[in-house]
């Protein structure tokens, strides 16, 4: 049933039928998000597919870590040898302060 709801495309897990990575889905449920808090996140997103992509991370667990783990070290391999320039990251940085903080 899970299946329905994710899929293994260009190296990642997605939910089917959008472009959302099961890692952001994960990150949150990770974090103590609710289904209903992580759907909220993702508008083109059901509540089902959510809860089976979650379902999906559960089931498949070691999978999808592994997959998330090597995606984390490519990102972390692309950020070392493409800094983004400091004043970028300055402005970043002031804009993340001005946003509220995410309620649970």
């Amino acid at each position: 049933m899970d299946r329905n709801f994710v899929e293994y495309r260009e190296s990642g897990f997605y939910l089917v039928g959008s472009r959302v990575p099961i890692d952001r889905i994960v990150r949150e449920y990770c974090d103590g998000e609710q289904p209903e808090a992580i759907r909220s996140h993702y508008p083109t997103l059901s509540l089902d597919q959510v809860n089976g992509a979650i379902s999906f991370y559960l089931a498949h667990k070691d999978e999808v870590e592994k997959v998330m783990a090597e995606r984390e070290r490519v990102e972390d391999e692309f950020s070392k040898t493409h800094p983004a320039p400091p004043q970028l990251k300055a402005k970043l940085e002031r804009a993340r302060q001005q946003l509220p903080a995410r309620r649970s």
